[in-house]
């Protein structure tokens, strides 16, 4: 995000909030929100010194550390490495964007650290960590997710999603919805995490071209292959979380039976009319109507036509109401498939786009190495 287009919304405005901006100096003439600046040597006291004990994620943008403040408060403390694809611009959009936002379903930024090459996020803690480790972990397969959790983890986030798409202004685009960026608090309430790739979207704007960033398995196919990006983004990486909460199987680690994206297998089940054979074997008992609702929704947010997606509040509508979907409207859904050749990849890109095949195939290679951050 451009630091010009960074700002506090009308809402924010509205309950009188005073922006201080500082910092300017360190940061290349952006500015950061009034947020609580931490000192490196607080938060090497709070973590131990970063010791090895107190890791609890580790990805392409660094490492997360259990900390506890001098007040007893115990944090999440993200550091991100020197090679981190979360540059400056990035680290400082995620502390513009919600260094003033609380909602119960978003993680809250309690403050920040920039003080030569240490660029530190600071969170509230969530006890169960991220939906990946919970729905794909091995070291986690212990954890029971019974059915009416994993409902309440998709309400929960959609909710989230609600709040930043329609009711914050301008909107905000998460642009990164994915399973690891879902944490959990102790009572598995989900929160939406990880704001570096967050757009604003102001009322009079129908849709902004940008660079492609996000992660393999959950973009739309109008944002790879057109830059287009609006809100239906995220609808669509929405629909792919339901999935992989039905199913228990990640949609950005490659193929699921045989040569087949998790996508690709829903829709072909749709097809076949065995959706139940999508449900994670681990779930034991579930209501198999609810169940066949919330991957039917999935796949109404995973259409090849943004156009044709829900915006996320009709999402939760339908997810929560009594209404009868309407699957003669339902198409089917755009999806990628990494064929780790370049070329063969913009062959295969061209021929999709002049062909009737809705099967979008072949994420473009610098796509894929945006995965890790």
């Amino acid at each position: 995000m451009n630091c010009g287009c960074f700002g506090a919304s009308t809402q924010r405005q509205k309950r009188g909030v005073d922006l201080v901006h500082q910092d300017t100096r360190d940061t290349g003439g952006c500015s950061t929100t009034k947020t609580k600046k931490f000192s490196y040597s607080e938060l090497r006291k709070a973590t131990n010194n970063f010791h090895q004990s107190n890791k609890i994620g580790q990805g392409g943008f660094g490492t997360v550390y259990k900390g506890t403040l001098k007040s007893g408060i115990e944090v999440a403390v993200k550091t991100l490495s020197a090679e981190s694809r979360q540059g400056l611009r990035e680290f400082l959009t995620e502390i513009e964007t919600i260094s003033d936002v609380t909602h119960p379903n978003l993680v809250e930024l309690i403050g920040y650290c920039l003080e030569g090459n240490n660029r530190i996020l600071v969170y509230e803690y969530l006890e169960n960590r991220s939906l990946d480790r919970a729905l794909f972990g091995s070291s986690t397969r212990n954890v029971k997710l019974e059915w009416d959790t994993r409902a309440a983890i998709c309400l929960g986030t959609a909710t989230g999603l609600a709040y930043l798409h329609e009711e914050l202004v301008p909107h905000i685009v998460h642009r990164d919805i994915k399973a690891s960026n879902i944490l959990l608090d102790k009572d598995y309430k989900p929160k939406i995490g990880d704001f570096g790739l967050a757009k604003l979207f102001p009322d009079n704007i129908t849709h902004i071209t940008t660079q492609i960033k996000g992660t393999t398995g959950y973009l739309a196919p109008e944002y790879v292959l057109g830059r287009q990006l609006t809100s239906k983004a995220d609808v669509y990486s929405f629909g792919v979380l339901i999935l992989e909460t039905v199913s228990g199987r990640s949609s950005g680690s490659g193929t699921w039976q045989g040569q087949k994206l998790l996508l690709e297998s829903a829709w072909q089940l749709y097809e076949e009319e065995k959706l139940l054979e999508l449900v994670d074997p681990e779930l034991g008992d579930f209501p198999e109507k609810e169940v066949l609702k919330y991957i039917k929704v999935a796949l109404f947010c995973t259409q090849e036509n943004a156009n044709r997606r829900p915006m996320i509040s009709q999402v939760l509508d339908m997810l929560t109401k009594n209404i009868k979907l309407n699957e003669k409207e339902l198409t089917p859904p755009g999806f990628f498939q990494d064929s780790g050749s370049l070329s063969s990849t913009q062959s295969k890109l061209k021929s999709s786009e002049s062909s009737t095949s809705h099967q979008m195939s072949s994420v473009p290679l610098t796509i894929t190495q945006v995965t890790p951050r």
